[in-house]
């Protein structure tokens, strides 16, 4: 109970932080727009920012509501043109300084985030004032409260979202595209050092067989021995070069039995666990074979391991991968071992890569795809909690009260001067403060009001965000 009385102590003593805040960001948007001095729009903006996102963060570790953040993403460096200028709208500059400035200046005047930012901090020292009661007699109840209302001016909105979105396919799709072009480089690699080498030396020696035919057979015939060895080694070959670009047993028999057959064809003693339910994708199959095959090779060629563990589980729709070996470890993604290639990999289906490699070993990878494996839904979808239903039941009982006889009707007996004053809190204050309580019952109402519509919302959106995400993942 201290522990959240100090919280709320801090958080009403953010208040003499945000008022000065108030008046010199109201100052420098001002300046920014009515006299031109636009480079201090930027500053303001930040400033504002700097200040919702500690309120996230305290709300964040002192109720455990995460407040996503809305804000649209950051625009791009500028890009230099083929004669070596940057563009900034239909305005060529040398160095991309002043169209990076004009392209964040936007980006903050643009983004609706920035606003609503301002809108919160304008209205949150009359918010927080308004719950001092509740704050002081349930802190708890109060804290959730506030972020509850933090939520609805500073969270994300489906715009953002999406937004994020779009940005994150974008860095997935290169980050793909990237995978790709360096995956028929190396095909291409192989097929030039060593099948088309082999082809050309087979060709040669036929060559020669063709002008020893007639002269010497026996050497003749010693050159097509040697020709018909080196046509078996290129169709071996062939098929490892085949087998690197799509393996036919994952596409028969699937992951499992894949990575059982890369185990067998491993120089470590390598143990399999799988346990699926469901058969991943196409594409994620591929994914996942390719990177447990890369780890594999790292430990024995880079690793001196001996031995090898890989578990293939599902955590509902999330695919997880565990290799685990024995070597010297010290595996580095910096130092070019094949890891930021597994990374870019699972990239493309928001794939995430945990490594464990002290010196000496031993080295765990620990590689996780969330919803690539089928799973129906069948309505197991979360439930409002308990403590929100009560707290929307309890917004639609009291925000009347608030609202409108404590606030539009104390305001109609104070225009017409009626001298009855009944229950009315705002009427038995002091003259000087009858008009602020009551404003701050109608907003204390409306919050309240808007408070109970949004609870459920929100939760209905999250269940329908669920319901609508694929279990096919993106591929490019």
């Amino acid at each position: 109970m201290l522990r959240r009385f100090g919280q709320v102590t801090v958080l009403l003593t953010l208040t003499f932080v945000e008022v000065p805040v108030i008046l010199l960001t109201a100052f420098m948007l001002l300046l920014s727009f009515a006299l031109g001095m636009v480079f201090l729009f930027p500053a303001q903006a930040m400033l504002i920012r700097r200040l919702a996102e500690q309120n996230r963060r305290l709300l964040r570790k002192w109720t455990g509501i995460d407040i996503e953040s809305p804000y649209m993403p950051k625009p791009l460096p500028p890009v230099r043109q083929p004669d070596g200028m940057y563009r900034s709208d239909r305005t060529l500059y040398k160095t991309p300084r002043v169209p990076a400035w004009n392209d964040r200046w936007k980006w903050l005047l643009t983004d609706p985030a920035t606003w609503r930012d301002a809108l919160w901090l304008l209205l949150d020292p009359a918010v927080k004032l308004a719950l001092v009661p509740l704050l002081i007699v349930l802190p708890e109840r109060g804290l959730r409260v506030y972020a509850t209302w933090s939520d609805l001016l500073l969270g994300a909105t489906a715009n953002s979202r999406l937004a994020g979105q779009v940005s994150h396919l974008r860095r997935t799709r290169n980050l793909a595209a990237d995978s790709q072009a360096a995956e028929m480089r190396r095909i291409e690699r192989d097929l030039h050092d060593g099948t088309q080498a082999r082809l050309v030396a087979i060709g040669m020696t036929i060559g020669a067989v063709e002008q020893l035919l007639d002269t010497d057979p026996s050497a003749a015939k010693a050159l097509l021995a040697k020709a018909r060895d080196a046509s078996s080694e290129t169709l071996t070959e062939l098929r490892r070069v085949i087998r690197g670009i799509h393996p036919p047993v994952l596409a028969e028999r699937g992951l499992g039995d894949a990575v059982r057959a890369l185990a067998m064809d491993s120089p470590l003693q390598v143990a399999v666990d799988v346990e699926l339910p469901h058969r991943p994708d196409s594409p994620v199959e591929a994914a996942a074979y390719f990177a447990v095959s890369e780890l594999l090779s790292n430990a024995a060629r880079h690793g001196g391991a001996r031995t090898a563990a890989v578990d293939l589980s599902s955590n509902g729709a999330d695919l997880r991968i565990t290799v685990t070996d024995d070597g010297m470890g010290g595996a580095d993604p910096a130092k070019g071992s094949g890891l930021a290639g597994i990374e870019r990999r699972l990239a493309a289906f928001d794939g995430v890569l945990a490594l464990h490699s002290p010196p000496g070993g031993p080295t765990t990878v620990t590689m996780e795809l969330p919803r690539v494996l089928p799973e129906h839904w069948t309505g197991d979808l979360p439930r409002l909690p308990r403590w929100k239903a009560a707290a929307v039941i309890l917004l639609w009982a009291t925000a009347w009260c608030p609202t409108f006889p404590q606030g539009l009707v104390a305001g109609i007996f104070k225009v017409f001067g009626i001298e009855e004053k009944t229950w009315f809190l705002a009427l038995y204050m002091p003259e000087m403060w009858q008009w602020p309580v009551i404003c701050g019952m109608i907003a204390l109402g409306v919050i309240m009001h808007v408070l109970a519509i949004r609870i459920p919302a929100t939760h209905n959106r999250e269940r329908w965000m669920i319901q609508a995400t694929p279990t096919k993942p993106w591929c490019p």
